[in-house]
This record gives structure tokens, C-alpha cells and sequence, in this order.
């Protein structure tokens, strides 16, 4: 293990993460446990733990600033027994994070070379409870359903009804509507077959591709 990344580690999650009410005991050691320059392009591993996003890709995407990130994952409240589905797992950190807290994870990508890196990453990881799985974003994961956790890794301005249909009685969707800082953190929870949502908190995250809001058109 690199020492100088270990040290940038520690300082992300004491600096960026516990100062943002980030308290979940499990989540902070698994943060502390991987390495999130190994997701990163090889040329800006030296940027792995700064305080904002970075373009992995493309289209374009983006590795979520740490801070955000860490909120809507204890947001989630996932569990050691929870089957969790990531939506746009890009390069897979936040799906590597997951498999620390959870029985078992599908990370969906819709980009096939950002899948293969997120695959080879986490297989490299010893992540053998991630298995990663290439299709439309938008239309989430049905054959593995139904999930305690689904994750949006990115802001959307619409958000699909049928996700929440893959979710199990109890399960808990989290996701970042709208963009910049307009975002809000939103978190729904299945109840008796019906699914609720409530606002958490603000959050200006960078946009997943493929939940654009459509205009209607007006006469």
C-alpha cells in the first residue's frame, strides 16, 4: 500500500467526511479500507482524494466528491444483510464501498469500458460479493431484483417510476434530483407496497447521463 496515498486517505475522511455528519462507524472504515486512486485514470491518481469531482470518462462522468458521496451512502443505511444495486457505477468505488457494508451488490454501467475498468478494479480489490453488469441506466436492474438498496451514483432531473418498483418491502432508494445547487438528496422507502419520499439534505453532484427531464411540447 502506498503510504503517501494511506496518509491522503486518513485526511479525506477526517477532513472531508466525519466534518459533514458522516458518523456510521462502518462506512468511515470502509472508506478507510480501499483505495480510491485505483479508480481513478492513472494520470490523476495524484487528485484522488481532493474535495471535488473527477472526470473519469467521457460523456462526461464523474467520481463523486467524497463528502456527498459518504452523506448518501449512510443515508442509504445499508446493512450487512442488504442485496444493493448501484446505478452508473462508473469506474465501481461506490460500489467497492458498498460491498464492504452489504451481503452482496449489482453495479449496473451502462458505458462498456467504464464496466470493464470498474470489473478489473474490483476483482483486483478481492470486491467478490460486486458483480457488474453492462445496460440502460435508466432502466436499473430487474433481473436480480428485488433490492434493500438502490443508488444513483450521480444527479438526475427524472427519475424513473420503475425503479422504485424493484425495490424489496423496506427498501431504500437514494437519489440526487434536479442539478447544480438546486440538487436535493431525496430518500424513498417501501412501505406496505406503497414507496415515500422525503427531502434529506442539498447536494450539488454532478449529472448521470440518461435521466434528463424531456419537455413537453406546447402549443
Amino acid at each position: 500500500m502506498n503510504a503517501d496515498f494511506a496518509e491522503r486517505r486518513v485526511k479525506m475522511v477526517d477532513g472531508q467526511i466525519r466534518t459533514t455528519d458522516v458518523t456510521s462507524a462502518p462506512l468511515l472504515e470502509a472508506l478507510l479500507s480501499l483505495p480510491r486512486e485505483a479508480f481513478v485514470p492513472e494520470s490523476q491518481r495524484d487528485l484522488a482524494y481532493i474535495d471535488e469531482d473527477i472526470r473519469i470518462a467521457d460523456g462526461p462522468r464523474y467520481l463523486m466528491e467524497p463528502s456527498p458521496l459518504a452523506r448518501l451512502l449512510q443515508l442509504a443505511d445499508a446493512g450487512a444483510g442488504d442485496h444493493a444495486l448501484v446505478i452508473g457505477c462508473g469506474t465501481g468505488y461506490s460500489a467497492a464501498v458498498l460491498s464492504r457494508l452489504v451481503k452482496s451488490v449489482v453495479a449496473l454501467e451502462s458505458d462498456p469500458e467504464l464496466a470493464g475498468r470498474a470489473g478489473t478494479t474490483l476483482g483486483e480489490l478481492g470486491c467478490g460479493n460486486v458483480t457488474v453488469v453492462q445496460g440502460a441506466l435508466r432502466e436499473g436492474y430487474a433481473a436480480k431484483a428485488p433490492y434493500d438498496v438502490i443508488f444513483i451514483d450521480g444527479s438526475v432531473e427524472d427519475l424513473p417510476a420503475s425503479l422504485a418498483d424493484q425495490l424489496g418491502e423496506g427498501g431504500r432508494l437514494v437519489a440526487v434530483e434536479g442539478r447544480g445547487n438546486a440538487g436535493v438528496a431525496r430518500l424513498y422507502l417501501k412501505t406496505d407496497g406503497v414507496v415515500t419520499g422525503r427531502r434529506a439534505f442539498n447536494a450539488a453532484i454532478k449529472p448521470l447521463p440518461g435521466f434528463e427531464r424531456v419537455e413537453a411540447f406546447v402549443f
